[in-house]
């Protein structure tokens, strides 16, 4: 008896599955469809970011390799078209290619490649950090104070590797200017950093020993 009623609720549950089926024929259709479309479109996207990445790979060694001074003006078109991709490996690659020539004369032109990075490129936080402070020290020989301390801000007021390195640019930048009083105040607060660079402070030691001792 027991074996006829498992037999029974086995056949019902069976029956109940079938009509569900057929009842949500159109519904199943098409939430299994819209799955495969993600899945097909996310592994697509993803194969075409790869393809995407050798593409700016290639070219950026292409324009690197190939860079001469008679064509400073075309590598810095080309190098400037992989920044405004918005790479986060070759659009820093290829401003760093730029700086270290000296390709872009343009102060304000420079300061705006640093905005694309900075503003628009996906970059990890520490890589981001690193390029705020590259455009401070590239805008530390002629900036004023103020536009300066504004661009290191957001460094300043983190844990960043690189909050060291933003304090001594700031205590050499005022230092340079005969601001003995603010360079020591950045000097100082470098020496009481827990993480801080060791060779920074080191140089903050001497700096502070050396020529700004009481």
């Amino acid at each position: 008896m027991d074996e006829e009623i498992a037999i029974i609720d086995a056949n019902t549950k069976n029956e109940k599955i079938k009509y569900f089926f057929i009842n949500n024929k159109k519904i199943l259709i098409v939430g299994i469809s819209t799955l495969l479309l993600i899945v097909t479109g996310f592994f697509s996207f993803e194969a075409s970011k790869k393809r995407n990445k050798i593409k700016l790979a290639n070219q950026f060694n292409l324009i690197t390799i190939n860079y001469k001074e008679n064509t400073k003006q075309i590598t810095v078109n080309k190098l400037t078209d992989i920044i405004n991709h918005n790479d986060a490996t070759y659009s820093p690659l290829a401003l760093y290619f730029l700086l270290d020539n000296s390709l872009v004369e343009n102060n304000i032109e420079t300061n705006k490649l640093f905005d694309e990075l900075i503003n628009e490129t996906n970059l990890e936080k520490e890589i981001k950090n690193l390029i705020i402070y590259k455009k401070a020290l590239f805008n530390s020989d002629f900036e004023t104070e103020n536009n300066l301390l504004n661009i290191l801000n957001p460094i300043i007021n983190s844990e960043s590797i690189w909050k060291s390195h933003a304090l001594y640019l700031l205590a050499e930048y005022f230092y340079a200017k005969n601001e003995d009083q603010k360079a020591k105040e950045f000097f100082k607060q470098i020496l009481i950093l827990p993480n801080g660079n060791t060779d920074i402070k080191k140089k903050t030691q001497k700096r502070l020993n050396r020529d700004l001792s009481e």
